[in-house]
Parts: structure tokens; C-alpha cells; sequence
């Protein structure tokens, strides 16, 4: 396996979106992004051969390790013996894992594109999807036999095999009931209706509750890019949750339960009708509207993950300084960073501002681009907003120098 070149990591702050009707390269096997998203996004699978033909320039077994080994990272071991799985949760020192000569093991490492920057490119040609619906990158390392057995997603996900084969089969089944007491969701009647090789480069596509299971030919990594799919019980909690969180500021949000005249009562533990009549009251005059939506979506699809730190730089310059970092080298969006936009409000790691004129420009090229070149800055001068907010966050590890 080969490790990742420079180049990969240029090309991740060079990105320009594509238009949905241009052919995105081979990445969708010639179909443009608007033919994909028509015929087969959520609607059916789809076999790439050779959609990435530069695959040997990704993530080797090495570095796939070492990233096990963070307490930053989410990884997990899996491993299979006569028919018993067992899973176990990371960091995995090196001299954890099983050897590389032993079969049926995988080794799953969640977020690599936070971490590593080709990973991050590659990422980045899925931006015809909008980047509220990215999830993250998996690498699964196996060594021969190795998977996590037949399952499904409840999301979107591209199968991209980075290094040596991969059998996968799959089906559109609708029976997708889990076997009993396993450590994984393993479906317990599987049964599968096409199956093809995987080799380097190669990409399959599965929208949500197709049934598939994928075994190792030898050693072999596989990349899966999924998108976000929140449960809506979630998201109203979350909501909800937020929405609360403000309610001092709410009409009315102050008042207390009074009850004055109440006659004394022989039956102490009955709920008063009177209390769950003011109460209904209350909750039938909170009313929100569609900035106070916009404002949630926007911070809770932004917020990092629970394990992401970001890395603050040692003596950050000044804001003259940092103009001048900025004209020299440019600057890029951390991989770490979710910055998101829509009519009125930036949102950036879970955090909302103003998307006001005087920044408006500058935050939407930046999020779109996830990158400005140096001579974008030329005429920019310093002390205005938008260098005070570009150099907040570069301060933050939020951005930084290209």
C-alpha cells in the first residue's frame, strides 16, 4: 500500500463544486451528478468500475493503524471465530491488533477524513451532495474472510475499495430482522440477489436498507463515504431541547402557576385538573417560526462530533499578521471545521452569526470553495470585519493557512 501524496492534500483546498450537470470524471461511471441523483440516489444500486483511478495515492495500512491508536479517534476491532464475533472498542496500540497473517478480522477506524487530508480530498468529490448531508469517511482494514457479516444502513453510503478485493453481495430484501445476542447487527435471514468483485478504484452505491455483506479476498481496505440520515424523533428533541434552552427570552416565559381561592383537598395525590390545564395552556402558546428552525438546523448539522478537538496555533500572529499569512499562502477550512450558510446566517461548529453584507461574500466563497487563494486578499485591508473574523477563527483552529 502507498501513502498519500502531497498532491492529494493541494487538491482539497483547490476544490470548486461541480455543477449538476457536468460529468463528475469518472466517479459516477460518466452519468453527470443531476443523471445520478435522478435515476439512482436513494432509489437503487449502483456498480462503479475504475471511478477512482488515482486510488493509489489514499491512506496506507500504517497510518490506518496509528490513527487506532488515538484517543480522538472512534475504532473498532472485529473479529470471527467459528461462527462467534466479537467486538472490541479502541485505541488499539499496534501490538493490539491481530498480525496482518491471521484471518477474519477487521478493523474499523470512523472520521479518517478528519485527520487526514487525501482522505479529506476524496471526500470533497462528493460535494455535489450538499455538505449538511456528508457524514464522514470508515476505513475498514480486513485481513482474508474478514467483515462484520450481512447487515444494512440506515443511510446512503459509496463502497469504495482502496486496496486488494472484496466480494460483496447484496440484496433489496425486505425481511431485515437481527439475529438475537450478537455484538453486531448481523441480519438473520440473508439472502442475496447479485454479488460482484471489488478491486482498487472500483465504487459501489447503496441507498438506505439495502441488504450487503462484503468479505476480504486476501488483505483489503475498503473506504465507505456515508451521509447524515437524522431520525426526525431526534431532531424534534434536539429542537425542543434548544428551543428550551432559550425560553427566558419567550413571551410570557417568566410567568409561574398560581392558584389562589383553591379550596383544601381530601385527596393530596390527585394531579389537579387546574395544573395540567395551565400547563397545556403554556405549551399551546409557544409558537416558533422559520428563522428559529433555520437557526437550529444550521448549529446542530455544524456541531462537531463529541471526539473532535481542534489544534490551536502556537503564538497565532496578530490580525495584521494573519492578513498577511493569508495574502502569502492563502487559507483553507480545517477538515475538522463545518462551516454552512443559508439566507441570513453562517453557521460554523455549531455556532450562528449574522451573514451580514460586509462578510456575506467572503463566508459563502469560503464555504463553498472550503478555501481562498492568496491573491483573493490583495485588496482586502485590515481592522474590517472581515479579517476580524477570518483571524477569530484561525485563533480557533477553525481554518487555517493553505
Amino acid at each position: 500500500m502507498q501513502a498519500p501524496t502531497d498532491r492529494a492534500t493541494t487538491d482539497a483546498h483547490r476544490f470548486v463544486p461541480a455543477a449538476a450537470d457536468a460529468a463528475i470524471g469518472p466517479l459516477l461511471g460518466g452519468l453527470t451528478a443531476a443523471q445520478f441523483m435522478r435515476r439512482y440516489w436513494q432509489r437503487k444500486p449502483l456498480l462503479i468500475r475504475g471511478a477512482v483511478p488515482d486510488i493509489a495515492q489514499f491512506i496506507d495500512r500504517e497510518t490506518l493503524f496509528g490513527l487506532a491508536d488515538r484517543d480522538d479517534v472512534d475504532s473498532r476491532l472485529i473479529t470471527q471465530r467459528r461462527g462467534t464475533w466479537s467486538l472490541d472498542h479502541g485505541p488499539f496500540a499496534r501490538d493490539e491488533l491481530p498480525s496482518a497473517r491471521s484471518k477474519q478480522w477487521t478493523l474499523l477506524v470512523q472520521g479518517v477524513n478528519l485527520y487526514h487530508d487525501a482522505t479529506h480530498a476524496l471526500m470533497n468529490r462528493f460535494r455535489f451532495l450538499p455538505d449538511a448531508r456528508l457524514d464522514d469517511a470508515m476505513y475498514s482494514y480486513a485481513t482474508d474472510g474478514g467483515g462484520v457479516g450481512p447487515h444494512f444502513d440506515s443511510y446512503d453510503v459509496f463502497l469504495l475499495q482502496t486496496h486488494g478485493k472484496r466480494r460483496w453481495r447484496i440484496s433489496a430484501q425486505r425481511d431485515l430482522a437481527l439475529q438475537e445476542g450478537m455484538p453486531l447487527k448481523i441480519l438473520d435471514r440473508f439472502e442475496p440477489t447479485q454479488e460482484w468483485v471489488l478491486e482498487p478504484g472500483d465504487m459501489l452505491y447503496l441507498p438506505p436498507h439495502i441488504a450487503h455483506d462484503g468479505v476480504a479476498i486476501g488483505e483489503c481496505m475498503t473506504c465507505s463515504i456515508g451521509f447524515r440520515a437524522p431520525v426526525a424523533g431526534e431532531m424534534m428533541g434536539q429542537f425542543l431541547f434548544d428551543f428550551a434552552e432559550r425560553a427566558d427570552t419567550l413571551k410570557g416565559a417568566a410567568r409561574r402557576l398560581q392558584d389562589k381561592g383553591r379550596e383544601p383537598t381530601t385527596t393530596p395525590a390527585r394531579l389537579p385538573d387546574d395544573v395540567v390545564d395551565t400547563t397545556e395552556a403554556w405549551l399551546r402558546n409557544i409558537q416558533w417560526n422559520r428563522a428559529d428552525v433555520e437557526r437550529f438546523v444550521g448549529r446542530y448539522l455544524s456541531e462537531p462530533k463529541p471526539n473532535v478537538v481542534f489544534d490551536t496555533p502556537d503564538n497565532p500572529p496578530d490580525e495584521a499578521g494573519f492578513l498577511a499569512l493569508a495574502r502569502r499562502r492563502g487559507i483553507a477550512v480545517d477538515p475538522r471545521t463545518a462551516l454552512l450558510y443559508d439566507r441570513h446566517c453562517y453557521y460554523i461548529n455549531g455556532e450562528a452569526g449574522k451573514l451580514d453584507r460586509d462578510v456575506r461574500d467572503w463566508v459563502q466563497r469560503l464555504a463553498d470553495r472550503k478555501a481562498l487563494e492568496g491573491k483573493d486578499f490583495v485588496t482586502l485591508s485590515g481592522g474590517g470585519p472581515v479579517t476580524g473574523l477570518l483571524h477569530e477563527w484561525y485563533c480557533a483552529g477553525w481554518i487555517r493557512a493553505a
